[in-house]
């Protein structure tokens, strides 16, 4: 099956919702995906900022609302 969108018609929300959609179906999928190396590297600086006290996390959910808020 092939689908063709339209990016250039599609609205930043309607680009971020479709995103969305196809990470929460990437990871439905048995199918094992790599990571590069460099995300293990921005994970571990990360953690250090969130260890050291430099970040502090947000709930996910609470995340992509404000992000929403943003771009409305």
């Amino acid at each position: 099956m092939s689908i063709t969108l339209d990016l250039e018609k599609m609205t930043t929300v309607e680009k971020l919702r479709l995103m969305e959609d196809l990470w929460q179906d990437l990871a439905a999928s048995q199918t094992e995906i790599n990571s590069p190396a460099w995300h293990g590297d921005v994970l571990a600086e990360r953690l250090h900022a969130f260890s050291s006290g430099q970040e502090i996390p947000i709930d996910w959910e609470i995340a992509k609302q404000q992000l929403r808020d943003e771009l409305r």
